[in-house]
Parts: structure tokens; sequence; C-alpha cells
């Protein structure tokens, strides 16, 4: 039996919660997957797993065999990105998850420059503005906007996102600009809807707030499609201010109540804190930080 096989298998049922999405994520069959941690109980002597239709839990011995083989594979793996970091070179599989509105942008804009600079890296970047359970999902890093909610996960503020009031120049024609918040109650507008609701519209101006929030009119929840009805001219909306920037220099989109500020949201980069940060995350960190620091509407 390949200890360390069936370490990382063992392991990633574990993560995962169950035997079919850990052999998606190893990229073996779910057989081998099985085979190894039976191997491995056989060998301990004791039981490992609970197994149920619905499940998989840790036994007692299986949890602290767990924390044990976490930090082996660790050990391993921290031993293996040292020498190829002193060759300066990265690789392997990374699995990184942002919102698709900025995953877009910086696939147009950026991406390509990552992947020059480290081409040992297989880069699977998953867009997605849902929250999503890093461990059981094998994702090694998340670019998140707003508060980190998870006390379990370590984060690096890496930029701050502005946000501009926008509408297209087809629906300005037909609706008229607004000048003030309050005028928006006169206008059609886009909300963005997560797992807390409808999120409000929040202004301010020489120390003065105004909250605002219109329950009716067209909600979305996904960046892209939300990008989209802006520029659609489906009504009045808030979106980061590079992708206004962007649309504007293009003719798309107009911004609007330019003495109104609206409130900018921490940029984090965040990671399991009980794994080592390996060097291709690293590696993706830093270079997401610079591309941000270049951007004045995603600087710190």
């Amino acid at each position: 039996m390949d200890k360390l096989k069936a370490f990382a298998a063992f392991v990633k049922v574990v993560d995962t919660g169950g035997f079919t999405r850990a052999s998606e994520a190893l990229g073996m069959p779910k057989a081998t997957v099985s085979t190894l941690v039976q191997d491995l109980e056989a060998e301990l002597g004791t039981r490992l797993l609970h197994r149920s239709t619905r499940r998989v839990t840790l036994t007692a011995d299986g949890a602290a065999y767990y924390e044990r083989c976490v930090q082996v594979l660790d050990d391993v793996r921290e031993a293996d990105e040292s020498v190829s970091s002193r060759q300066g070179a990265p690789s392997g599989r990374l699995r990184v998850d942002m919102t698709s509105a900025m995953a877009r942008y910086l696939v147009r804009e950026a991406v390509p420059e990552f992947l020059r600079r480290h081409p040992g890296i297989a880069l699977e970047l998953g867009c997605t503005d849902r929250p999503i359970n890093l461990v059981s999902e094998g994702v090694d890093c998340v670019i998140r906007v707003g508060a980190i909610q998870d006390s379990a996960m370590a984060a690096r503020r890496i930029g701050s996102m502005r946000f501009l009031t926008c509408a297209a120049p087809s629906y300005l024609a037909a609706h008229g600009t607004p000048t003030h918040p309050q005028a928006l109650h006169g206008h059609r507008w886009i909300n963005y809807f997560d797992g807390s609701g409808v999120v409000g519209w929040d202004f301010v101006k020489d120390g003065e707030r105004l909250a605002l929030k219109f329950d009716c009119g067209l909600a979305l929840n996904d960046s892209n499609v939300y990008e989209d009805a802006c520029v659609a001219g489906l009504g009045v909306g808030q979106l980061p201010a590079f992708l206004v920037e962007w649309h504007e220099r293009a003719g798309r989109l107009v911004p609007l109540l330019a003495d109104w500020q609206v409130e900018s949201l921490p940029v984090h980069a965040v990671y399991p804190s009980n794994r080592h940060l390996s060097t291709k995350v690293q590696a993706f960190v830093e270079w997401v930080a610079e591309v941000f620091e270049a951007m004045p509407a995603m600087r710190r």
C-alpha cells in the first residue's frame, strides 16, 4: 500500500464529506479511494470512518488520525515546495474562487500575465457569488469582498472595492438623470440580493449618510447578470468602480451622483488557517495584490 496516497485519500474523503467527491477531487476512481481507506483501516486494525448512505463521519480514532495525516501531508508538500521555490517555479493545480464579475475582468485584463509568469501552475478559476466551503470543495484560496465571517479562515487584505452609481445612456435618455439619491425613488432600479436578502444602497456626502432600500423592481444575485442588466438599460445600479470606468470608456455606462460616495468594501484573499500556505497560493495572492494596487478603483 502506498501510505501517502492512502493518507491523501482518507483526508480528502473527510474534507469533502464522501467518497464520490473525494474521487472527483483526486482524479481517481471511487473504488480506488475506497480501497485505499479500507486498506489503511485494516493495517491500523481500527475503523476510521462511520459510513452511511447519506454521509461519512469520523470515528474517535479517525479524528485523531486525521489531524496527524494532515500534518504529514503538509510536511511533505512543504518539503516539495521548498525545493521548487528555490528553483523559482511554483507549480501544480491551483483552485481559486472569486465573484463572477471580478473573474471576468481579471481574465480579460490580467490573467494572461499570471499564466505567462507562472507556466507551471494549472489555474482553475471558480466564478461564483455564493459562499463556499474551501475545505469540502477543494479550493485553495478565495477572493472575497466585505467582512470575513469565518474565524477559522486566514485572510490577507489585498484591496478595497469602490462602487459607483451608474446607468446606461439609453436609460438616462428615456428617464432623465437623477441628481440626488432621494430622486432614485422616481426611477427604475436594479437590486442585488444574497442569502440575507436585498442589499441596501448607502450614500455619503460631507458627513451626511443616506441608507436607502428599494424593495421592488429587478433584483439579481449574480454579479455578471447584474452588470449586464445595467449595460442593457434596465435601470440604475451600483457596480464596482473599475467596471463602471471600463464601460464608461466604451460609452456603455454613465456614472451618476458624483458628489455622493458609496462606501468602499475591503477585499481579502482567504485560505484555511490550519493548512500550510503553498508557494503557488503565495504566488497568486502576491500577483492579485499587485494587480489591485495598480488599479485606483481597487487600491487599498
